[in-house]
């Protein structure tokens, strides 16, 4: 099953990066790249939940999963399987302190979240980070997977994520 592989892969990954080996592109077997690119998945994008939660503490191997199942689901349904081919940057990215009903920071995840979910976040941007769990934490404890499954569900309607947050 795909989700033991990317547990196993996980942990072996943690193993080498608190070794102090951070080149983590040679961290995975042509298996491993099989197992990514069948999820919807990029090499950088997995290390980044590797490299927090040694270096933070968070997200938990469990975390990871839950938010790539959600990829997978999006990338396999919607995406047919197909990688997309733009790039949201740095610079695409709403400010820190750009506003959605009166919520700072409410845009600039909510932009991270659709590119997460469609496989456009650069690799260097990470869903997930420091300031995402603050935010999501801040707002309900919302778990990041949670949080990506009500970004898909409400489409481009900015509105109902505001509401949603607003709930909580």
């Amino acid at each position: 099953m795909w989700n033991d592989h990317f547990l196993t892969l996980f942990n072996h990954c943690l193993t080498i990066h608190a070794s102090g080996d951070k080149n983590y592109s040679s961290y995975y077997t042509d298996e491993d790249r099989a197992l990514l690119a069948a999820i919807g998945y990029k090499e950088r994008e997995f290390y980044d939940f590797v490299e927090d939660l040694n270096d933070y503490q968070a997200p938990t191997p469990s975390t990871a999963l839950l938010i790539a199942a959600v990829r997978r689901d999006y990338f396999l349904t919607l995406q047919k399987g197909k990688f997309a081919n733009e790039i949201v940057t740095v610079e695409d990215l709403p400010t820190f302190g750009d506003t959605l009903a009166d919520i700072a920071y409410l845009p600039r995840i909510l932009c991270k979240a659709r590119a997460k979910l469609r496989g456009t976040l650069d690799p260097e941007i990470m869903y997930g980070c420091g300031g995402d769990r603050n935010f999501l934490e801040t707002y309900g404890n919302i778990h990041p997977a949670d949080f990506l499954r009500h970004v898909w569900a409400a489409g481009e309607d900015d509105e109902k994520i505001a509401r949603f947050i607003l709930s909580q």
